[in-house]
C-alpha cells in the first residue's frame, strides 16, 4: 500500500508533537484527523490558550478534535467516523483501549527516550538530569501497559556537556519527525519487524516533574547539582529559596551553572561572592557556580548583572 495514501489521525499536545505532525502534513501523508487536550486557561490573565498541536492544526485546516474524556461516546463515534487506517501518538495522554485499538494498521507511539529506558512523562529531562552521555527516541506499538510495546525504530543522539533539556528536546523533536515517517512507509509495505522491550542494564523511570524535583539540595555533590540545572533547562527550572537578613524570602530560578571539585570548610548551602562577578554556592565535594538566573518577578539574568543590584552574599539558602 502506497504509504501516501493510509489515512492517519494524529494525536498530540505539544511542540514536541508538531514536529512530527508537521513531517508528514508537509511530506503528504493523509492526516484526517488531529486529537489533541481540550483548551486551558493560562498564565496571570488566565486567558485561553491552544495547545501547540491545535495551532498547527489550525493553521493547516486539519480536523480537529479536542474530547474531555477519551472513553466519551461522541468522541468515539466521531473517531470511528475517520476511518482511520492508523494512528499516531507523539506527547499526548494514555489512550484507553477502546482507542488505541480502532485502526486496522494499530496505533504507534513516538517516545524520547530508548525504550525501554526511561518509561514515563519526562523521559528527556531525566536522561539529562541523570548524567547520561547519550539518548534518543523510540517508536513502538501501543498496548494495556505504557510505553512498554514492541519497538518498531530507534534513533540515537549524543548528549554534549554543553546540553540542557531545551536543545536535546529540539534535537530530538527533528529527529523524531523523522522517524515517525519512517515508521509510516515501513507499516505501509508490510515490512515491519518489532522487537520486545528488553534489557540487562537496571531501568530507569522518568516520572512527572513537580516543584520540588527541581529544587537544588546541596547535600548533594556539585556534578549531581549542575546536571539537575541542565536536566531542567530553560523550563521548568532548577530554584533555591533565599533568605535575607530582615527573614524575608524569595526563590531564585537557575537557567546556567558551572562546576568547581574542590575541597572546602563551608557548609552546604553557604553563599559565597565576591560582589562583584562570582556567585557560587557550597555543595558536598564543591561549588556550583551560578551562571545564569532569574530571581522572583525579575527578567533572567547572568550571575554578574544580579550582583550589580544586591547583595547576595548578606542572604542565606533556605534547605
Amino acid at each position: 500500500m502506497n504509504s501516501k495514501e493510509i489515512k492517519i489521525v494524529f494525536m498530540g499536545t505539544p511542540e514536541f508533537a508538531v514536529g512530527s505532525l508537521k513531517a508528514l502534513v508537509e511530506g503528504g501523508y493523509n492526516v484526517v484527523g488531529v486529537v489533541t487536550m481540550p483548551d486551558k486557561p493560562a498564565g496571570r490573565g488566565h486567558k485561553i490558550q491552544y495547545s501547540a498541536v491545535k495551532q498547527y492544526a489550525l493553521e493547516k485546516g486539519l480536523k480537529l478534535l479536542q474530547p474531555e474524556k477519551l472513553k466519551d461516546e461522541a468522541f468515539i463515534s466521531e473517531l470511528k467516523a475517520l476511518q482511520a487506517d492508523l494512528q499516531i501518538v507523539v506527547a499526548f495522554r494514555m489512550l484507553p483501549e477502546v482507542v488505541w485499538s480502532m485502526p486496522p494498521m494499530g496505533t504507534f507511539n513516538l517516545h524520547g527516550s530508548l525504550l525501554p529506558q526511561y518509561r514515563g512523562a519526562a523521559p528527556i529531562n531525566w536522561a539529562i538530569i541523570n548524567g547520561d552521555k547519550e539518548t534518543g527516541v523510540t517508536t513502538f506499538m501501543l498496548k494495556h501497559e505504557i510505553d512498554t510495546g514492541n519497538i518498531i525504530l530507534q534513533a540515537k543522539t549524543p548528549i554534549a556537556p554543553e546540553d540542557n533539556v531545551g536543545t536535546v528536546y529540539d534535537r530530538l523533536m527533528e529527529i523524531g519527525a523523522g522517524l515517525v515517517t519512517q515508521t509510516v512507509d515501513l507499516i505501509a509495505e508490510g515490512d515491519v519487524k518489532t522487537m520486545p522491550q528488553e534489557s540487562d542494564e537496571e531501568l530507569r523511570p522518568a516520572p512527572k516533574i513537580f516543584k520540588d524535583t527541581c529544587k537544588l539540595d546541596f547535600s548533594k555533590n556539585a556534578e549531581q547539582l549542575h546536571n539537575l540545572v541542565r536536566g531542567l533547562s530553560p523550563y521548568p527550572a532548577a530554584w533555591i529559596e533565599l533568605e535575607n537578613e530582615a527573614g524575608e524570602r524569595r526563590n531564585l530560578k537557575i537557567y546556567e551553572t558551572e562546576v568547581e571539585t574542590v575541597s572546602h570548610s563551608e557548609q552546604p548551602g553557604t553563599i559565597v561572592s565576591d560582589g562583584k562577578k562570582t556567585l557560587k554556592i557550597a555543595c558536598a565535594d564543591g561549588y556550583l557556580a551560578l551562571k545564569s538566573v532569574q530571581l522572583s518577578g525579575k527578567r533572567r539574568m547572568t550571575a554578574q548583572e544580579m550582583l550589580c543590584g544586591m547583595k547576595i552574599e548578606t542572604e542565606k539558602v533556605v534547605q
